[in-house]
């Protein structure tokens, strides 16, 4: 028999930023689309009631939080936890991958070579979102102790979770796929982690 768990995190990705160009949102803070309202239905139905609720303070955070309010799962005001945002891609932010590229941007090689730890002109690596990640994770799993966390936060930010849980290098959790309004749960447990499910889109 397993035990229960410590802390329940839910780890909800915001819905999507609407770009068609795909450029690199990072730390912008871009409003989303949440006109969805089946999908947030199915998610308001999912997740837990009487949870914490904590975002990163970016807009696309509150808003999908506001759909959820507006599906019908209460929530309490939102504890904002800066250190849960996306990682800080610096001057690279609002441009495309394509167009760094195409101007030879001398910085992205280094990056391709190794984009766990390689640092974007004035930004983060994603290890050092890891990191900041991982603090925040272990406080707030200590605070409360036998809740529900309903984590409101982006596609980097659950990878450095998953990281942190599975006790895997940076490079191994950029391989996880993390798509808009998708569900991911991990429990803490008295000792280690548990992943219950990545990536859960509701049909």
């Amino acid at each position: 028999m397993i035990n229960p768990a410590k802390c329940r995190w839910w780890w909800l990705r915001h819905a999507p930023v609407p770009d068609p160009e795909g450029r690199i949102s990072g730390r912008l803070d871009l409003a989303c689309d949440t006109s969805d309202n089946e999908w947030f239905a199915v998610l308001a139905n999912r997740l837990p009631r009487n949870a914490v609720l904590v975002e990163s303070g970016l807009i696309r955070c509150a808003q999908t939080t506001g759909a959820l309010e507006g599906a019908g799962l209460p929530l309490p005001p939102a504890q904002i936890e800066a250190d849960l945002a996306e990682q800080d891609f610096g001057r690279w932010q609002g441009k495309t991958w394509g167009v760094l590229a195409a101007i030879q941007d001398p910085d992205l090689p280094a990056f391709w070579q190794n984009p766990a730890t390689a640092t974007p002109p004035g930004g983060e690596s994603f290890a050092t979102v890891v990191e900041r990640v991982r603090a925040v994770v272990e406080r707030l799993s200590s605070d409360f102790s036998g809740r529900d966390i309903v984590a409101v936060a982006h596609a980097g930010t659950i990878r450095a979770a998953l990281a942190v849980a599975l006790d895997i290098p940076p490079e191994s959790a950029l391989s996880f796929v993390v798509e808009p309004l998708s569900l991911t749960r991990i429990d803490a447990m008295d000792a280690g982690w548990r992943v219950v499910g990545v990536n859960w889109l509701p049909t």
